[in-house]
């Protein structure tokens, strides 16, 4: 089975309401956004892995990177393509990052993404994506995996606004469903999962390579 999504089955329409959400909010919420079967793919790719094939989620970059079990203590698996669900998950996503550079001009440069684990009891504090001193990471996006989710399961993503205390927006992390917003004006975290929560994170980064230092990196 081809999992590649055909061009032919992104509409324009899509890109246009993200990228007039984006430019008008800040931030949009997709009740879902990938091809079903690419979904399923993704989640059952995801639900198979085993702790050993995870790694701890860190925070900070490069050497700043460390594990704080204050701040988060959730797991990570980068995404490289090497399934083919996880290289129809990268050309889609590298659709959409030419398609919102043609209509809002911001330069996006590449893609990196990863997916995440909360177990029962797992949370991430409120955090900024965008590194200290840095202004790669433009655009984050999050693509939630978990069938059957309800309100009891918690796991819910909370935005905020600059130096606001109180969140404005509360997302349940339902099957399918997709946040995209910009990464340097949304402060936001993830409450305790009460069961195995699943996602892809990614991030549209620009190129700030300058003086032969290659940035973006990983």
């Amino acid at each position: 089975m081809n999992l590649i999504p055909a061009q032919d089955n992104i509409t324009a329409e899509l890109f246009d309401q993200i990228a007039d959400q984006l430019e008008d909010k800040g931030y949009i919420i997709l009740p879902s956004l990938l091809p079903a079967e690419l979904t399923d793919s993704l989640f059952n790719e995801v639900a198979q892995l085993n702790k050993a094939e995870f790694q701890d989620a860190g925070i900070g970059r490069d050497q700043q990177n460390q594990q704080n079990n204050f701040v988060r203590t959730d797991e990570i698996r980068w995404l490289n393509g090497e399934t083919e669900a996880q290289a129809g998950f990268l050309e889609f996503m590298s659709t959409l990052r030419l398609e919102l550079n043609r209509r809002l001009f911001l330069g996006l440069f590449d893609y990196e993404c990863h997916f995440a684990h909360y177990a029962p009891g797992d949370f991430y504090k409120r955090h900024l994506d965008a590194f200290h001193g840095k202004s790669n990471r433009v655009l984050s996006t999050v693509v939630y995996l978990n069938p059957g989710w309800t309100p009891n399961d918690g796991g819910e993503l909370l935005m905020y606004e600059q130096k606001q205390r109180e969140h404005f927006l509360k997302v349940t992390p339902m099957y399918g469903s997709c946040v995209i917003f910009l990464s340097e004006r949304f402060p936001h975290e993830v409450l305790k999962a009460n069961r195995d929560r699943y996602s892809i994170a990614g991030w549209f980064r620009i190129n700030n390579s300058i003086g032969g230092v290659v940035d973006p990196a990983r």
